[in-house]
């Protein structure tokens, strides 16, 4: 339990309708009675004056109370929702500073105080931190999954049914005949099917591209309108246009939303053969952008398209007459005219979310795909394994894993990076 009591306004700057200022730790009910004199029955509202310590008012505002541990944070709370004005809010502000044994809370404090009181796992941790950066509306749904206890729910069934298996191996140890280490025929069956089950989760897209935005890379030889085409889909100038050959010497990449989908939109250089250093760097570039690319728009000669998965070959400049027959499979899109560029973008919106988790489905982020990946190889070890001590081993080591994937242990290294990404008040 946190010895120090925090506040902080955890509402949107003033001025507002409202603003909300939020105590929590073990003085929040002796400050909310400084300044309102006396506090609701828990979780109900009362309209209280709030008043300083030399008795003048400060406001008039709805003061809610939470006894822990059944409040957001596991500890005492106390809610003041004032008048959301600048003058309001610093005076009832100033005069929780003044009161001894408080202090201003740090960015994600609040949220840090409900992980390290078990009233939320690291998941839904993150889950919350990347609902606060959520830009689309498929953001927002991914991480209010995450944030409401979606994966959490999961792998609390795939730690339980890792205890089972344990539990199992632990027996078959404890009570063997002396001398013999004994047996359990299908504990190494059971292992492998819940490996199955992770690499089957491994294998679904993961959250990156929804965060980042699914990398739309545009490429071909000099002079093919991929600048033009950059600048026309973003519906502004952001790549020099010009008819001399390497104009683009770098990569340029542009986030925008297309179909609601998050993308990165990224112009390259154009792929030849060339003798200048400089724009021979930025072909290899172009070149590897290329193929990491989640789709790629390859604007050359189809025949010189690179292979890749997700491609779409774009007849460009469409609108000029020698460019009038368009190879099969190709998509005529003029950047002057704007011809076939809807076209392009629904094609590409849903090439785009191929790439993406399904709307509401839980979603790997990298750290948490890490601790599946030892998991799943430790489960893997315990099935072409014969020795049923190193199978206990190794199930003590999937079971550890999935304690750092949910925050129980060994998580202290990512605890100040991820609750430095929330504002003050959360």
């Amino acid at each position: 339990m946190n010895s120090e009591t925090i506040f902080a306004l955890s509402s949107g700057r003033p001025p507002a309708a409202v603003s909300v200022i939020r105590i929590t730790g073990p003085r929040a009910h002796e400050a909310g009675m400084r300044l309102a004199r006396t506090l609701p029955e828990p979780r109900h509202a009362a309209v209280r004056i709030l008043r300083d310590d030399m008795g003048e008012v400060l406001d008039e505002a709805l003061v809610l109370r939470f006894d822990g541990p059944h409040s957001s944070t596991g500890e005492d709370v106390v809610e003041l929702h004032c008048h959301g004005g600048r003058a309001i809010v610093d005076a009832v502000l100033l005069a929780l500073r003044d009161l001894h044994g408080l202090r201003d809370a740090l960015p994600g404090e609040f949220t840090r105080r409900a992980f390290e009181s078990g009233r939320i796992d690291l998941t839904e941790a993150e889950g919350l931190a990347d609902l606060l950066e959520a830009e689309t509306e498929t953001q927002r749904k991914a991480a209010l999954t995450l944030a409401e206890g979606g994966l959490k729910r999961i792998v609390e069934n795939w730690q339980a049914r890792l205890l089972g298996l344990s539990a199992r191996a632990e027996a078959a140890i404890d009570y063997a005949d002396e001398g013999d280490v004994g047996s359990d025929p299908s504990l190494s069956d059971d292992c492998g099917v819940l490996a199955a089950e992770l690499g089957a989760w491994l294998d679904r897209p993961r959250v990156e591209p929804l965060k980042d935005g699914v990398r739309i890379v545009v490429a071909g030889p000099p002079n093919s309108g991929k600048s033009s085409l950059i600048n026309a889909i973003a519906g502004q100038e952001k790549a020099i246009v010009t008819d001399i050959p390497g104009t683009t010497r770098d990569h340029i990449e542009v986030p925008l939303s297309i179909g609601g989908v998050p993308v990165l939109l990224t112009d390259t250089a154009g792929l030849r053969e060339s003798e200048e250093r400089v724009e021979r760097i930025g072909i290899e570039r172009a070149r590897n952008l290329a193929q990491s690319a989640d789709v790629l728009l390859w604007l050359g000669d189809p025949e010189d398209a690179p292979v890749h998965d997700r491609r779409i070959l774009v007849h460009s400049r469409a609108d000029l007459a020698e460019r009038f027959h368009v190879p099969e499979g190709s998509l005529a899109v003029s950047s002057v005219t704007g011809a076939g560029l809807r076209e392009l973008l629904s094609e590409t919106s849903r090439l785009a979310t191929e790439v993406l988790p399904g709307e509401g489905e839980v979603a790997f982020n990298r750290r948490q795909a890490s601790h599946v990946i030892e998991a799943r190889e430790a489960l893997q070890r315990v099935v072409a394994v014969e020795d049923l001590e190193l199978a206990a081993e190794d199930l003590r080591l999937a079971r550890s894993a999935f304690d750092r994937l949910t925050g129980r242990a060994g998580v202290e290294d990512v605890l100040d990076a991820l609750f430095g990404r929330f504002c003050l008040g959360k």
